[in-house]
């Protein structure tokens, strides 16, 4: 395991060599090269076995962090260090690398170069003879070595560098930050469990009487059929223990739609869209069978929830909703072309639904300027990130 650990830092920091170049022309752009530099430094620190971790979810886009992570404060007291860091290390390694390895490869080599009729140089050095070309190979061997041993301790620089910035050398807080974590996923795990178990205890349970209450009543009234008063009553009971039923029926899907467990996301979307007050219209492509029941669960709320929105304050009567499923992720937009002017935490329910898209590794975003419609966006990868 450590000589793997090892064989990754030569590799990371003869990459920052070659790639030292682009390094150099990125500071024409430091603002926004700083958190992409700084986040690539900590991805290959932990490649490399040190506990840290990387800041950017794996299910938002490059761009969109990079945007997000500007407006932070964080981006000057961390990123832009580190970024200036890693630059200056870079041109060490470059010169470590370019020095040492070809000095080493021209030292074991020398013997071959002689035989052609080629004295190779390394600094000072320049063999005179067969000699003292062959004392030059077990040179290279240690120049060699010599060469990434110092990679390698130029690599931990850049981990004190990198700790030194980002204050993550207390693994106290590190093992607080996954315990969180975990414990996020085992709640979002236990809610969606109990949810599913209450819609069923009411579906085989209080459903279940309630039915068998109406098909009674049912009875009552054709057996009591010459008594008028008996049948009125029996009836204004029907009534009311089918309406009962209905409002039952309407609780159990607020909880977790049979259709969603049943059918899949698009199918249960579909059926939400039919039950609308609003004309919506559905557009969908892709297979949502390889979706993770917290992620369908969560997309399916966040639509009936802006749904709901659009019917009582944008004030149009038509909705757009787009669903996209891949392999790899889910993305649904609903839109209107009503008074636009919403924000996502003025009490319109959608701040909650975020987080709980955040909880499986997905964001939620609204663009809803005054006059101009709403467009709600709810997006997460195909199985949470945990």
């Amino acid at each position: 395991m450590t000589q793997i650990r090892l064989a990754r830092r030569v590799l990371t920091e003869f990459v920052a060599a070659i790639t030292f170049p682009i390094l150099l022309l990125s500071l024409l752009v430091v603002p926004v090269a700083a958190p992409v530099v700084a986040e690539v430094d900590r991805s290959r620190a932990h490649w490399c076995g040190t506990e840290t971790l990387p800041l950017r979810p794996a299910a938002q886009s490059w761009t969109r962090w990079a945007i997000l992570r500007l407006r932070s404060k964080s981006v000057w007291r961390t990123d832009l260090p580190v970024f200036l860091g890693t630059l200056f290390l870079s041109v060490l390694s470059l010169l470590i690398s370019f020095f040492g390895f070809i000095g080493a490869a021209a030292l074991v080599f020398s013997p071959v170069f002689w035989a052609f009729g080629i004295a190779a140089q390394v600094g000072p050095f320049t063999p005179k003879s067969v000699q003292q070309t062959l004392l030059a190979v077990p040179a290279g061997i240690a120049l060699g070595a010599v060469t990434v041993s110092s990679l390698t301790g130029v690599s931990l620089l850049r981990d004190l560098l990198l700790r030194a910035f980002s204050r993550s050398r207390d693994s106290d807080l590190l093992a607080k930050l996954e315990e969180l974590r975990s414990s996020r996923a085992s709640l979002t795990a236990a809610f969606e469990i109990e949810r599913q178990r209450i819609e069923r205890d009411l579906h085989d349970g209080a459903q279940q009487e309630l039915v068998a209450v109406v098909m009674r009543l049912g009875m009552l009234e054709a057996a009591a059929a010459d008594h008028e008063r008996t049948v009125q009553l029996a009836r204004q009971a029907q009534a009311h223990a089918e309406r009962a039923l209905e409002r039952l029926r309407e609780t159990v899907r607020d909880i977790h739609p049979r259709e969603l467990s049943d059918l899949g996301l698009i199918a249960a979307v579909r059926e939400l869209a039919a039950r609308s007050p609003l004309r919506v219209e559905l557009t969908s492509n892709g297979d949502d069978s390889q979706l993770s029941s917290p992620t369908a669960t969560a997309v399916y709320f966040t639509v009936s929830e802006a749904l709901t929105n659009i019917a009582k304050h944008a004030g149009v009567g038509t909705a757009q909703i787009d669903m996209k499923c891949t392999k790899t992720d889910v993305e649904v937009r609903v839109r209107d072309n009503g008074a636009g002017d919403a924000r996502i935490d003025a009490g319109s329910g959608l701040a909650g639904l975020r987080e709980r898209m955040r909880s499986v590794g997905g964001d939620l975003e609204i663009l809803s300027p005054a006059g101009g419609g709403t467009e709600v966006t709810a997006s997460a990868p195909t199985q949470p990130p945990w």
